[in-house]
């Protein structure tokens, strides 16, 4: 399925819709480049999940957590992981994803460890304040997606 938002804000409503449809279990893997929009989905994302919108960049701590009642929200930046060993190294493997949800900004560096049931998002910069967002999804959130 593809967006078409034309401002941070639609952004954030896009992934609001989504972050509400998402249970414990899902890894949503982002894939767009420096300045996308990944930290605002997610800012979404967790506003869907009732964690708030106190979301930030996890550049350089390589995850944040978002503390629900229900949840946490795990949001990680790969942006300097590529190999397994590196991968272990942050802790990933350590993280209780069947009882949580994940978002992984620079995905594609470990695409060959990521679940085959992971929720890809492609978000392209179209122009200062728009964005083209595609959700593969496999289907699941076809019939609920308004």
């Amino acid at each position: 399925m593809k967006i078409i938002t034309h401002s941070p804000q639609e952004t954030v409503e896009a992934a609001k819709k989504l972050g509400a449809l998402l249970r414990a279990g899902d890894m949503i893997a982002y894939k767009g480049g420096l300045g996308a929009g990944k930290t605002t989905f997610t800012r979404g994302l967790a506003i869907g999940l009732g964690l708030g919108d106190n979301v930030s960049s996890p550049t350089f701590a390589l995850v944040n957590e978002y503390r629900g009642e229900e949840l946490t929200l795990y949001h990680f930046d790969m942006y300097r992981i590529s190999t397994e060993e590196g991968l272990e190294s942050t802790g990933f493997y350590d993280y209780d994803f069947d009882n949580n949800v994940a978002a992984v900004e620079w995905s594609e560096n470990i695409a060959e460890f990521l679940p085959k049931d992971t929720i890809y998002i492609t978000i392209n910069s179209l122009g200062e304040n728009e964005r083209e967002i595609i959700i593969e999804d496999g289907g699941r959130f076809a019939d609920t997606w308004h």
